[in-house]
């Protein structure tokens, strides 16, 4: 059984920063990919990025380019969300996502509320 545990939400102000940081239980493979998604009050989950195991190729979606940067540490079998130049749009739970041998596994996920 592959647990992800998230923290580093909370509430931000508008043009603030926050960190979300993922941990895996999950082994490491060659192919896989960890990434971020959201939801927020209403709407259904949306990418947000992901960052591949091997190489570190990294995913936007386009509503965050520019403003959030996902980055990893191997050694702790980690991944981050930095989240700067917040806005009230980005006002979501954030749920961290593990991906590989072709399955998903996901975080409790962490709510982020950013006031204007």
């Amino acid at each position: 059984q592959v647990q992800l545990v998230e923290s580093g939400g909370g509430l931000a102000q508008a043009g603030g920063s926050l960190r979300l940081s993922c941990t895996s239980s999950g082994r490491t493979f060659s192919v896989r990919t960890m990434g971020w998604f959201r939801q927020a009050p209403g709407k259904e989950r949306e990418f947000v990025a992901s960052i591949t195991w091997s190489g570190g190729v990294t995913s936007y979606a386009n509503s965050i380019k520019g403003r959030f940067t996902i980055s990893k540490d191997n050694a702790k079998n980690a991944w981050f969300l930095q989240m700067n130049s917040l806005n009230p749009d980005d006002t979501a739970v954030y749920y961290c996502m593990d991906q590989f041998e072709g399955r998903s596994y996901w975080g409790q996920g962490t709510q982020v509320t950013v006031s204007a």
